[in-house]
């Protein structure tokens, strides 16, 4: 029997209604942007109404390749610590999308810290809010849902890292990883502003130790740093170079509420 992994926040996140979710993602898409391929994004996770055109505004830039491998934080602490799904499918309002399973044992077999478990996905919002965009964009695609937890300095990133990057090295498939990560929780708008433009800067120079250090250094409440920081890793192992910021903003922009908000940044690394 296929393990079916239903979505969490389908009605909260986002529309529960296939029609309401595809006219909402479409005033997201700029069916005008020329696409290209790029080896990996960062695009953020929270409620479409505050994340949904950064989100929108990112993918819309990008080829839809056929594998997406989507790596997220492990807000809820259940299951693995380092958890690859082990479901068959995953399932949006907008139909089930299938896991490549031959990259799920690839890189389970290869890596010290990277296991299959279920438990870590069942409630966890950060990937599942990635993959209407990816639908809506492609029809025919396979992922591999990943969620991490752990502190920032933490030598699985690379270690977890140099295994993706190698596996989709040697898979020859056409492959974009997508690291789910909002910026600065509850700050003032000024202060998360700066402080994520300074984490940003750093992530465009694709310099993951950096990132790490400034993080730590100005105390910056990013959730996803643990995908960022293996996207980069993964990223330059597959020939990136340099990241682009593709637009940023905090959810001041839809609350109007400038005392305490959460940073969301759209960065392409090619």
């Amino acid at each position: 029997m296929e393990k079916i992994r239903e979505p969490v926040v389908s009605g909260y996140f986002y529309p529960s209604g296939k029609s309401h979710l595809l006219r909402m993602l479409e005033t997201f898409i700029d069916r005008k942007e020329i696409k290209e391929k790029v080896i990996s994004c960062i695009c953020p996770h929270a409620g479409y109404i505050y994340s949904g055109k950064t989100a929108g505004l990112t993918y819309s830039k990008i080829e839809i390749p056929e594998i997406v491998i989507i790596l997220g934080p492990n807000h809820t602490g259940y299951g693995e610590p380092y958890s690859v799904s082990d479901h068959d499918k995953w399932l949006t309002p907008l139909g089930e999308v299938e896991i490549d399973k031959e990259i799920v044992e690839k890189l389970v077999e290869k890596s010290r810290y990277l296991q299959k478990d279920e438990i870590a996905h069942i409630r966890e919002h950060s990937i599942e809010v990635q993959i209407p965009f990816l639908q809506f964009l492609k029809r025919d695609f396979k992922i591999v849902p990943i969620t991490l937890m752990g502190y920032v300095d933490n030598p699985a990133w690379y270690e977890i890292g140099e295994v993706i990057g190698q596996v989709i090295k040697e898979s020859k498939k056409n492959c974009l990883i997508v690291a789910s990560s909002d910026m600065t929780h509850y700050e003032p708008h000024k202060i998360a502003e700066e402080k994520d433009n300074y984490v940003i800067e750093a992530i465009c120079d694709l310099n993951e130790d950096e990132v790490i250090r400034r993080i730590e250094e100005k105390d910056v409440s990013m959730c996803g740093y643990s995908g960022v920081i293996v996207s980069i890793v993964a990223s330059k192992i597959l020939g990136g170079k340099k990241g682009e910021l593709v637009y940023y903003t905090t959810s001041a922009e839809a609350s109007k509420d400038y005392s305490q908000v959460v940073g969301y940044a759209g960065i392409i690394i090619k």
